[in-house]
């Protein structure tokens, strides 16, 4: 057989079993999002990174985290969190098109910027809470056109598969609220040394500012641009839907 066909025939090959791989790995990834209609999920792909990253960087792992149903907390936090991270969260099928249209646009104003000036851009993201969810649970933190791809398949499935109720709950006890610190039970326990279950509206907010930047912004809490944004928040909160 001739060298070249053999080789388009090796590579034939590869993209099969390169494509077969994918397919099995979205089988997997659609199992586990079923599965999580009874089954909450014991850690997120954010989270053993994190894991991983204390105990090499530090040694050691101190870590807060503790489980509570969507129902047992005060109804202020998840009206806080959709106000602050996403309005639209109850009406959108997952994405917001509009929303990364115009992240995108801000991003590339920002890159020519820090071009010009030599320096890192500052860049925004237009995530809503199921993409942020879906990215934790299962992606790695690049940026890349791939990773991005599999983030909207992996946000459309949690969409077609959990209720929005559903998607906030995960969220809520998975979301990142400082350095080792994951779930609205452990920040309000650390924060305010109260269960999530007595937050006021203005706690409640205080909080969610946080998700963006939580290892920033746990370093500031009491700062008084953290209490200003809150204050912003809360202002929203009466106005918020909440599944």
């Amino acid at each position: 057989m001739p060298a070249h066909i053999a080789g388009w025939r090796g590579l034939r090959q590869a993209i099969a079993l390169l494509a077969l791989c994918t397919a099995a790995l979205q089988l997997v990834w659609v199992a586990r999002i079923a599965l999580m209609n009874v089954l909450d999920p014991q850690s997120t792909t954010f989270q053993r990174s994190e894991i991983w990253r204390l105990f090499t960087e530090k040694g050691q792992v101190a870590w807060g985290q503790q489980w509570i149903a969507l129902s047992q907390m005060s109804p202020q936090l998840p009206r806080a969190v959709i106000a602050s991270e996403d309005a639209g969260f109850t009406d959108h099928g997952g994405v917001e098109w509009d929303a990364l249209e115009n992240a995108w646009a801000r991003n590339q104003r920002a890159q020519a910027r820090a071009t010009h000036a030599k320096r890192p851009p500052k860049v925004v993201g237009g995530s809503t809470i199921s993409q942020q969810l879906a990215k934790n649970l299962f992606l790695s933190g690049e940026r890349t056109w791939p990773r991005k791809a599999q983030e909207f398949v992996l946000t459309l499935t949690l969409e077609a598969l959990l209720s929005k109720r559903r998607i906030l709950e995960i969220y809520l006890n998975n979301v990142e609220f400082g350095e080792g610190l994951f779930g609205v039970q452990a920040a309000s326990g650390f924060y305010f040394r109260r269960d999530a279950s007595r937050l006021d509206a203005l706690s409640a907010a205080r909080l969610a500012v946080m998700l963006p930047a939580p290892k920033r912004f746990e370093r500031q809490f009491g700062s008084g641009m953290l209490q200003g944004r809150a204050a912003t928040i809360a202002a929203r909160m009466p106005a918020v839907e909440v599944p």
